[in-house]
């Protein structure tokens, strides 16, 4: 596989680019909404809640915390997941600013 070359690309092109990764698969998403709906620390429930195995929800909430969407706390001999507000609202800012974009008045194709 090709490397990515994100060097060629803007500090807010890069950015977005991994705000959007949290996106990218339904499981992250399914463990935000959780995550959202419980408006609490979640330690071990993920697994029954979302019905994956605990490697593979493990793996996306590696990710989702290395994306700064969520944040996790070591109590006893588990980790407690929830939303980072802050950064959940820096990428909510992000993405709006580039979603909320006008096409312009064109006819293009």
């Amino acid at each position: 596989m090709g490397l990515a070359k994100t060097e060629i690309f803007t500090d807010s092109q890069n950015e977005i680019a991994l705000f959007a990764k949290a996106f990218g698969h339904p499981a992250r998403v399914a463990i935000l909404e959780h995550l959202f709906k419980t408006n609490t620390c979640v330690c071990g429930d993920l697994v029954n809640e979302i019905g994956l195995a605990q490697p593979t929800i493990s793996q996306h909430l590696k990710e989702l915390k290395l994306l700064g969407l969520i944040k996790g706390n070591v109590e006893g001999t588990s980790v407690c997941y929830c939303i980072h507000p802050e950064n959940w609202t820096k990428m909510k800012a992000v993405m709006h600013t580039f979603l909320n974009q006008d096409l312009p008045k064109t006819d293009c194709c």
